[in-house]
């Protein structure tokens, strides 16, 4: 892999579970907001795995664990309050993943383009990028609410991500951690190389991706793999 140019290439990452280990963050937050209600925490076992689906779905199954299910209007009064607690304590414990920050410059001293494409609202990825020194490394970020009703698995999604970064949509690779990673690359057509850390409910391998690391260390050699397999 160390001597392969990637000019032409566009990378686009997933962010949390991916890029990010937001994990403590985004449970912390559910926590947070429970304890404001006077509601006991729900177990962050039963959360972790809908990380992928976004903060609405880890919200719906703590209620549903703790037996206080909400009507439309006011469980959306309480997923905005979410958002405004987690917005203020974004990156309290969440870090860049082993390996990404080297990873991103190797990438990009081969001529990558990065971007990122997550289920997260815009406003918080950079936000949460930007706190962590990350965002000036990205050519574009795309959100759940980026592009009208477009979002992962929707492969309009990723593909958007890559026009947004200038990128052809012939030589792209999606990586996450995730079945709506996988699935998104699919639909799109992209190879996906997919991360074993993040936060999928069932090992990753399952989901077939095309190649799976368990650190960004090994990310070169899954990369040269998948290039190679390409038309």
């Amino acid at each position: 892999m160390w001597g392969i140019m990637l000019n032409g290439w566009t990378i686009v990452f997933d962010l949390d579970g991916t890029l990010v280990d937001t994990a403590p963050d985004l449970m912390g937050c559910i926590d947070r907001l429970l304890a404001e209600k006077g509601l006991a925490a729900a177990p962050h076992a039963q959360l972790r795995p809908l990380i992928s689906y976004g903060s609405r779905a880890m919200l719906k199954r703590a209620l549903d664990h703790l037996g206080r299910p909400l009507d439309e209007q006011e469980f959306e009064v309480w997923w905005h309050r979410y958002l405004q607690i987690y917005s203020d304590n974004i990156a309290v414990t969440s870090r860049p993943f082993a390996g990404l920050v080297p990873l991103l410059e190797r990438l990009t001293d081969r001529g990558a383009v990065l971007a990122v494409c997550t289920n997260k609202t815009e406003v918080l990825s950079r936000k949460l990028l930007t706190a962590l020194d990350l965002l000036p490394r990205f050519k574009a970020v795309a959100g759940r609410d980026t592009f009208p009703r477009c979002y992962k698995p929707n492969p309009e999604h990723l593909l958007g991500a890559v026009r947004l970064a200038g990128g052809d949509a012939s030589r792209v690779v999606m990586v996450g951690d995730s079945d709506v990673d996988i699935e998104a690359a699919r639909n799109a057509r992209v190879p996906v190389i997919a991360v074993s850390f993040g936060y999928t409910p069932a090992p990753i391998a399952t989901y077939n991706p095309d190649s799976v690391i368990d650190h960004y260390d090994h990310f070169d050699a899954a990369l040269a793999k998948v290039l190679k397999a390409q038309p």
